[in-house]
């Protein structure tokens, strides 16, 4: 059968082709989407075609093969019911995949992910949840402690929201009013970034602070928060920066304070955590994270797939209000 995906061609550029799709094969599942979602940060990276051309889409799943090299079909949140079955899974059932934007998709029993009781549309945060929850676990014990979260789209936002279950006391920092706004609703208090220094030297009386979440995207952003962490702090840097270069001041607070900057990401689980943790259990503990957060706070925008070129426009500016977006398939 033919369906219609998702194919980046150039620097800003999406557009709709069409594939064959063979018919599902023992193990296999033919599933109909209903909604996918766009990543604000590395999906945002690859539109912009700010990655090395290189670099392979994703060696740790399956549907995602090839490099960034024009053209290539990317996007890993697609949300839909399956059709046909020749696994363990039942037709009609709700299912998330790791999978590129794309109308149908025949994917793997074993790399679906049955989201029933989740609103198909909140269930394209699925990525985001689980890289907010990665985020929290690499950022260790946070418990009474004041931590900055710096960038406040959707996984700024859950990572705040996490920190804050897990004890410590959030303070957000981003430009877009919307952003901020929304973050309160995650009981995360925040602030522009001007206003930052102050309200981190107000709270912490002048120590600053033991922790730093960058989600900001921002290499400049990056930067400036060395100076608001403590002696011995850490900034937990969850922006992949692609080809953008980033410079740090390196020889002041930086080389004093005896300051740790670490990455964190979702493909892997570190190697301290793996006695308690695999990827199986971090997958079904962002499930149950998702029906007690307010995530339809995050889904402000939908659009149908023959605006996919508007939708990730919108994202890429971003449009005001806007903290996450989907695509919808119903018209196909």
């Amino acid at each position: 059968m033919l369906t219609t995906a998702v194919q980046f061609s150039a620097p800003r550029t999406v557009e709709l082709i069409d594939i064959e799709l063979t018919s599902p094969t023992e193990g296999q599942a033919l599933v109909r989407t209903l909604y996918s979602g766009i990543s604000g940060g590395t999906e945002m990276l690859a539109y912009r075609g700010e990655i090395d051309p290189a670099l392979p889409l994703d060696e740790t799943l399956g549907a995602l093969s090839g490099t960034f090299s024009w053209p290539f079909r990317y996007g890993y949140s697609v949300v839909g019911r399956i059709e046909e079955s020749s696994c363990f899974l039942s037709p009609g059932s709700t299912v998330f995949c790791f999978h590129p934007h794309q109308a149908h998709v025949v994917a793997e029993g074993t790399e679906i992910i049955e989201v029933e009781g989740l609103e198909p549309r909140l269930a394209t945060l699925l990525p985001l949840v689980e890289t907010a929850l990665q985020i929290s676990l690499d950022a260790g014990p946070v418990a009474h402690q004041q931590v900055v979260v710096l960038g406040l789209g959707a996984v700024g936002i859950l990572a705040g929201a996490l920190l804050g279950l897990a004890g410590a006391a959030v303070l957000g920092s981003d430009p877009l009013p919307w952003r901020r706004d929304v973050a309160e609703s995650f009981s995360v208090s925040s602030v522009d970034p001007a206003e930052l220094p102050a309200q981190v030297a107000d709270l912490t009386e002048g120590r600053g602070v033991p922790l730093v979440v960058e989600a900001s995207g921002s290499p400049a952003a990056l930067s400036a928060v060395l100076e608001l962490t403590a002696h011995e702090g850490m900034v937990l840097v969850a922006s992949w920066f692609g080809t953008k270069p980033v410079s740090l001041p390196l020889g002041a607070a930086f080389h004093r304070r005896r300051l740790t900057l670490r990455s964190t990401q979702v493909s892997t689980i570190p190697a301290r955590l793996t006695p308690a943790w695999t990827r199986k259990r971090r997958l079904e503990t962002a499930l149950n994270l998702m029906r007690e957060l307010p995530l339809q706070r995050l889904a402000t925008h939908e659009f149908p797939l023959s605006q996919v070129s508007t939708a990730f426009s919108a994202v890429d500016s971003p449009s005001d209000g806007l903290i996450h977006a989907a695509i919808g398939y119903q018209e196909v």
